[in-house]
C-alpha cells in the first residue's frame, strides 16, 4: 500500500481551506484517510498552517510520500 500525505479540500466555494492528511494513494482527494496532522489556510496573507511534527515525522520515517504542496509546507515548518 502506497501512503501519501496530501491536501484535503475543506471549506466553502472559492473560500478553500485544506486539512493536511495520510492517506492510501488509491482514495479520492476527499475521501477516506489514515490520520490528520494539520491544517493549511491559503486565504489568509501570509498564508497559515499548523503541522504536527511528531506525527509528520513518524509518517516520513515509515515511507509516506508528500505531495509537492505537502512537502513545501514541511519546509517551511522546518520539517524536512
Amino acid at each position: 500500500m502506497a501512503v501519501k500525505i496530501r491536501l484535503k479540500r475543506m471549506g466553502q466555494k472559492k473560500a478553500p481551506f485544506y486539512r493536511i492528511v495520510v492517506s492510501d494513494s488509491r482514495t479520492p482527494r476527499d475521501g477516506r484517510f489514515i490520520e490528520e496532522i494539520g491544517t493549511y489556510d491559503p486565504t489568509k496573507n501570509p498564508s497559515a498552517f499548523n503541522v504536527n511534527e511528531e506525527a509528520a515525522k513518524k509518517w516520513l520515517a515509515n515511507g509516506a510520500k508528500p505531495t509537492d504542496t505537502v512537502g513545501k509546507i514541511f519546509k517551511n515548518a522546518g520539517i524536512l
